[in-house]
């Protein structure tokens, strides 16, 4: 996918990469849709999605076939009916994200946490997808 198909300001590398065509891609600014930082270095890329208000138990994380989910399904909460609010603007929705990840993360090696509001992934890459140092050759 290129810059210009996708109108994101996101490198066409990352879009590549970490593909997110499957619910609306990183285009989608939906307020029911958890905003999204990719962050990439030699080793892996860290991924954080910003959640607050949930607890560790709330998220649904699923790798299958190099396709990376991560949802919350929001039971409705009865609120006691004497209550009347003023002003009401706290509100938790559902969300659902979709990641196609490339052949080269170690799938088995992800390690997720959650802190402060953030869910924050660490997608290590194989070792065959880690820069090689450089080295001289020699003429036979």
């Amino acid at each position: 996918m290129s810059l210009v198909k996708r109108n994101t300001v996101f490198p066409s590398l990352l879009n590549e990469i970490l593909n997110t065509d499957w619910y609306g891609g990183l285009e989608n600014n939906s307020p029911n849709t958890a905003p999204v930082n990719i962050k990439e270095n030699e080793k892996d890329y860290t991924m954080e999605l910003l959640a607050p208000g949930r607890e560790k138990e709330d998220f649904n994380i699923e790798v299958d076939k190099n396709i990376l989910s991560v949802s919350v399904v929001d039971e409705k909460v009865n609120t006691d009916v004497k209550e009347k609010f003023s002003l009401k603007e706290f509100s938790v929705k559902s969300f659902k994200r979709t990641f196609s990840l490339p052949d080269t993360i170690n799938e088995d090696s992800i390690n997720v946490t959650y802190n402060n509001g953030i869910l924050k992934f660490t997608l290590p890459k194989k070792e065959e997808a880690l820069p090689k140092p450089k080295r001289l050759i020699d003429i036979a």
